[in-house]
């Protein structure tokens, strides 16, 4: 059950994949301050660090599946929105040329909710028509992480191929009834204190790895909504980057002053801090033997908000599996799935 990662990031997609049964034999990231993490957590998989756009698919291994997450930042509805027209947008194309050449029975791909915005429509539907020109039958989803156990609401759009030679498309599984919450995901956590980092790491070493938060102030734009979720709800999106982070659930939600601005409850039994990376982490669902190597806090908090939640790549990889190795499912390929 070979596979291939392609923007692999540290690997939550990866790691989905390996507990549902797959080998990741190769993975591609070129973000230097994420190698570490990948290859102590992934040891068995050949990380190459090269730009993908100089690598060519004879340099890499043939396998059964592609996956991966193209950058996302271009088609982001917080972001510039430059879609295709952007040179990370464009990366998707590099994305597609290799699971051209490697032919496998498979290809799952990550990305935003924005790249289904209206002004991407046109782009995101070339994509998907170039996908079937090279020979898949092409299926695609908006999902929210929190219905597939994760405690977290994260809206994501995931693409499926399927080899036409397998004679089918691929069916999304159903949301699961359960709801995960934040007391589910850190709750254990609570009672102990988190390291302050302003920037980068000191000496002061956790005995909980990566369970430390950015102390840092809050720009108005961070200030013009609540960011606190209670106990008992899943946790808002965790992002790429530690400003952003959402607030522990220790704290009341905050005060509406007006439009577009509030204010931190001043009777708040306890006060208010961001997430600390391992909290990030926990609600990304990355078990607490994954452990995230960086010097700046900020990496940290990248690297975890970048990934697929780990849960959902797993529930993903097994309907995968599923279809693939079905006896009655319709595989003609000649290519081992063994």
């Amino acid at each position: 059950m070979n596979i291939v990662s392609l923007f692999s990031g540290c690997g939550g997609l990866d790691l989905g994949f390996y507990q549902a049964g797959f080998n990741v034999i190769f993975a591609n990231e070129y973000d230097r301050s994420i190698w570490e993490t990948y290859e102590l957590n992934h040891p068995q998989t050949k990380l190459d660090k090269r730009d993908i756009r100089n690598i060519s698919s004879n340099d890499i291994p043939d396998c059964i599946g592609i996956i991966g997450g193209p950058p996302c930042q271009s088609w982001s509805e917080a972001g510039a929105g430059r879609g295709i027209d952007d040179n990370r947008g464009q990366l998707f194309y590099e994305y597609i040329r290799i699971v051209r050449d490697k032919q496998p029975l498979f290809f799952l791909a990550e990305n935003v909710r924005g790249i289904l915005a209206n002004r991407n429509i046109q782009a995101f539907t070339n994509i998907l028509n170039q996908f079937r020109e090279i020979g898949y039958n092409v299926s695609y989803q908006l999902l929210n992480a929190n219905s597939f156990d994760v405690p977290q609401d994260r809206k994501r759009v995931i693409i499926v191929g399927y080899q036409e030679t397998i004679n089918r498309y691929f069916q999304f599984p159903q949301a699961i009834n359960r709801r995960l919450t934040l007391k589910d995901a850190i709750y254990d956590l609570s009672s102990i204190e988190p390291n302050k980092v302003k920037d980068k790491l000191n000496d002061k070493y956790h005995k909980i790895a990566n369970h430390e938060y950015l102390d840092a102030s809050y720009s108005s734009i961070y200030m013009s909504r609540n960011r606190v979720r209670m106990w008992n709800e899943p946790s808002f999106t965790i992002q790429a980057g530690g400003r952003h982070a959402p607030i522990h659930p220790q704290a009341n939600k905050m005060i509406f002053v007006e439009k577009d601005t509030r204010i931190f409850d001043p009777n708040s039994p306890k006060p208010y801090r961001r997430l600390s990376v391992r909290e990030c982490a926990r609600i990304q669902t990355f078990p607490d033997r994954f452990i995230l190597k960086y010097q700046y806090i900020n990496h940290g908090y990248k690297m975890i908000g970048n990934a697929v939640p780990v849960n959902l790549a797993k529930i993903l990889a097994k309907a995968i599996k599923t279809d693939i190795k079905s006896p009655t499912g319709g595989l003609k390929s000649n290519k081992s799935i063994s």
